[in-house]
């Protein structure tokens, strides 16, 4: 489809190289992947970005901030493209609706619903959408049909799609996605579940009491989040006074936050737990064994230009986290002797500071004895309405259109 009749050597290496990459490192397994990356000129797409940034495997290529830096827009890395492509599963002749638009995207999608196709690329911003249009005509994609529209709200004309893919960090479920799937349809979304974002692949299935959306794969990622009526902003605790330190909760605060207060002003109890994992392990499922375990579950981060030494994480703009009442803690590492593993400690401050490191500690000896190197939790996607009587999971986060039910699976 493409017409670039043109293109520097040097492009096409680098394309072929980010490829090959991908290949190895497994995010790429399908022929029909392989042949569109290798084949739609991602630099054409990102204009102005020098060729080794636009090829950079496992970068983002920024389009546009606000008047604070704060990210709007973006051509996603050429790994996340792929693995959601992946994730996708488009075969030629489906009709396939993408939410976030750029482009790029759209005409990997061209590709692989062929001729007998169709893909409509949805943006609210018209800017986003106006540049999206040209870059698609200008490279032969021009049966792409780009809309600037709200995507929470049914798309016009636009009836049942075989594949829904969000391309924007979103942190609920729009009704309009589901409607708009066929029976058995494919959901791929990259959505926030108390502040850990995942990559899923969600197939619509009719139950007892009506349909539903389950997962068949859930993978680590990061997007620019969703703009409109589906925005979602965290709310912050700051339980020093000050924003030194910042606990990001996803889903609603504490019911009494100012019991922290004073947390801050305790001593800070220390512990390790003897969990160890290696330098370059995955941290998928520890992360959600607390997020699904922990009541209080939150995102610490720390302001490194007010930083007074109260809190110590090993990274401070992301620590794992948890408040319960008067105390919160958070996890820490450090290596061990051998210098290729990291052992997971949690400190903690407040009056029940030990009695809450001890609930975490036995967390990550849980996550370490039954969850780890095994699969994710499968994700489900019930409506709002669903009565908890219908819903069996290890943990259910309430949003608004939507309830995501977590549930490991049997061992």
């Amino acid at each position: 489809m493409t017409n670039t009749t043109v293109e520097p050597d040097e492009a096409t290496r680098l394309r072929n190289d980010v490829v090959e990459q991908l290949l190895a490192d497994g995010t790429i397994f399908s022929a029909e992947i392989e042949v569109v990356m290798r084949k739609v000129p991602r630099h054409e797409f990102t204009p102005d970005t020098p060729l080794e940034k636009a090829y950079d495997p496992y970068a983002a290529v920024i389009t546009k901030t606000d008047e604070h830096g704060v990210q709007l827009s973006s051509v996603s890395a050429p790994q996340i493209q792929a693995m959601m492509l992946e994730q996708a599963k488009v075969r030629p002749g489906m009709r396939v609706l993408e939410i976030g638009s750029g482009g790029l995207n759209a005409a990997y999608l061209a590709e692989l619903v062929g001729e007998d196709g169709e893909v409509v690329t949805v943006d609210i911003d018209p800017a986003v959408t106006d540049r999206a249009s040209r870059l698609l005509v200008e490279h032969g994609y021009d049966k792409v049909r780009v809309v600037t529209a709200d995507a929470a709200e049914p798309i016009p004309g636009l009836g049942e799609v075989d594949v829904v893919m969000v391309t924007v960090g979103a942190w609920d479920i729009a009704p309009a996605w589901t409607s708009q799937l066929k029976p058995h349809g494919r959901l791929v979304v990259p959505l926030r579940m108390r502040g850990l974002t995942r990559s899923i692949a969600l197939t619509q299935i009719s139950g007892e009491h009506g349909t539903y959306l389950e997962s068949d794969s859930a993978l680590i990622c990061g997007f620019v989040p969703m703009q409109g009526s589906t925005a979602h902003r965290e709310e912050l605790l700051l339980p020093n006074g000050t924003p030194e330190i910042g606990l990001r909760f996803d889903d609603g605060l504490p019911a009494d936050p100012h019991r922290l207060d004073n947390a801050v002003t305790t001593p800070r109890h220390e512990m390790w737990t003897g969990v160890t994992i290696g330098l370059q392990e995955l941290l998928d499922t520890l992360q959600m064994t607390m997020a699904i375990a922990l009541p209080g579950f939150c995102i610490m981060a720390v302001d490194e230009d007010l930083d007074t030494g109260v809190v110590a994480p090993s990274n401070k703009r992301f620590a794992l986290a948890a408040v319960e009442d008067d105390s919160f803690a958070y996890l820490v590492t450090r290596r061990t002797e051998d210098n290729k593993h990291v052992e997971y400690g949690v400190h903690a401050l407040g009056p029940n500071a030990q009695h809450l490191a001890n609930k975490v500690t036995d967390v990550l000896r849980d996550w370490k004895a039954n969850h780890r190197g095994r699969p994710s939790p499968i994700i489900r996607v019930y409506p709002a309405s669903t009565p908890d009587d219908q819903i069996t999971a290890d943990r259910v986060i309430d949003k608004v259109h939507s309830r995501i039910a977590l549930s490991w699976p049997p061992a």
